[in-house]
């Protein structure tokens, strides 16, 4: 089977924040685990470089908008190292083969009767980069997203997308149980249609915003930022040549897209839509995960509670790192973080868990026995948690097979039965080391050096050093 898995594309107007790792990390794990089961995968994520958000913020920051862009694709692309991911392709909303993608896209959507002109005034929040109803403000005028941001009143002439003409394939798309995880962001996205869909604008002026993807045969327009970054889905897949990857991954293959639970309208109505008037299949499934705060507050710069991915790589190490938000952070709901807590899931489970048996068993075994285990080969199987998208409840079957040898070790004590029995001792470590042969190998899709680090230990049947050093 193909299989296809893309993240969305954060914008490039400030550091790499943990949410985003987040998103990565379930996309790196679902493509490994896919890919070990002998399956072929195209993974792919990118930067949005588009956009009045990112134009302002490159004025305040005095340089010139390319130069911006290009600064934040990098802290962005160095998260594939960081992290240890396996993507296959890193896009860039500026890259001449997307920008040539999103105007075909246009130019689709217009041949199906979808993309009209007019004249409109509306509540425009640049953080969201979009017009809002006055049930997407608070009383004051202020986003309820961006609640430091008020909504300006704009006047201007834009084309807008016939998004109202999709309501009842929009529907009959969501019906399906499998099309939106979980299902409470489902039912979610079928609210939003039952309330009734508004064409939306998919242009600003020019005179207004320059840094965007020039309209095809209307130099005073750009495109909404919307429009242009989610046909990067296909762009990424080499459309719009229908060959290739974009037929094997896209038309062949089951595609998957992960995204934070604040996209539902943008990937499963709005991008659904562009689909649907372009002639192009749906996205199969889109799995939606929650927000990352800490403290009990929303992470923000102000508040001095952000967390960045490369701090928390710089303190536990990519392994841990990944270990801390695979399985503390839930997959779909919001999580609380603290720097409290991480250091204590890292020596509960890291340190004093997987660490100590690793090492408390193949220091017996390099003692005790003349030289490595038959060990059972490990065959990649379907996990239904993985399936699910619960990586945390993946993690913790294998932290329990961790907490059951554990307790073999305090119940049977073989260090000291191989000393009164040495066959019936040498029989419990060479049993134990098989053990952690099979949690090493279910460790591959979340943490993968360990897996190899763990595997190779028992299969030389030596100890490997400390895998996870204590905190200073």
């Amino acid at each position: 089977m193909a299989r296809y898995i893309t993240t969305t594309l954060p914008y490039v107007n400030a550091d790499p924040h943990i949410g985003f790792a987040l998103e990565l990390l379930h996309a790196d794990t679902l493509a490994r685990s896919w890919r070990a089961r002998g399956e072929a995968v195209f993974f792919s994520t990118g930067t949005d470089e588009h956009g009045q958000k990112i134009f302002q913020a490159a004025e305040k920051a005095g340089k010139s908008v390319q130069d911006y862009v290009d600064h934040y694709a990098k802290e962005f692309e160095r998260l594939k190292e960081a992290l240890s991911v396996t993507n296959d392709a890193f896009i860039r909303t500026t890259d001449p083969a997307h920008v040539r993608a999103a105007q075909e896209m246009w130019r689709r959507c217009a041949a199906s009767g979808d993309i009209y002109k007019k004249s409109y005034t509306g509540r425009y929040c640049v953080g969201c980069e979009s017009f809002k109803t006055e049930k997407d403000l608070a009383p004051d005028g202020h986003c309820l997203i961006h609640t430091n941001l008020v909504a300006e009143e704009v006047t201007e002439e834009n084309y807008f997308f016939r998004f109202s003409k999709y309501e009842g394939a929009l529907r009959a798309y969501l019906s399906r149980e499998d099309s939106v995880f979980p299902d409470w962001r489902r039912q979610e996205a079928l609210n939003f249609v039952a309330g009734g869909l508004e064409d939306f604008s998919i242009s600003r002026e020019k005179a207004r915003l320059t840094w965007g993807i020039p309209v095809p045969e209307d130099e005073g327009q750009v495109m909404y930022v919307w429009f242009d970054a989610l046909t990067n889905y296909i762009s990424t897949l080499g459309w719009p040549d229908e060959d290739g990857n974009f037929e094997t991954y896209w038309k062949n293959g089951t595609t998957l897209q992960v995204a934070g639970k604040d996209q539902v309208r943008f990937q499963s109505l709005m991008w659904q839509a562009m689909l649907l008037s372009a002639g192009i299949s749906h996205t199969d499934t889109i799995f939606y995960h929650g927000f990352i705060n800490s403290g009990g507050q929303k992470m923000s710069k102000s508040l001095g509670n952000v967390i960045s991915p490369y701090e928390l790589v710089e303190k536990y190490g990519t392994e841990a790192t990944r270990y801390l938000l695979l399985r503390h952070v839930h997959p779909s709901e919001d999580s609380d973080v603290t720097w409290e807590r991480l250091d204590e899931w890292y020596t509960a489970n890291l340190v004093n868990g997987l660490g100590n048996l690793v090492a408390r068993v193949m220091k017996l075994a390099e003692t005790h026995l003349s030289g490595p285990v038959s060990l059972e080969p490990v065959r990649a199987v379907e996990d239904p948690n993985l399936d699910a998208f619960e990586f945390n409840k993946a993690m913790d079957a294998i932290w329990a097979r961790i907490q059951k040898a554990d307790e073999r070790i305090t119940a049977e004590e073989p260090f000291k039965v191989v000393k009164e029995d040495p066959e019936a001792g040498r029989r419990i470590i060479a049993e134990l080391v098989g053990e952690v042969h099979q949690i090493g190998a279910a460790l591959a899709p979340f943490l993968p050096e360990t897996s190899r680090v763990v595997t190779e230990a028992a299969r030389a049947n030596r100890k490997p050093e400390n895998l996870f050093p204590r905190l200073s």
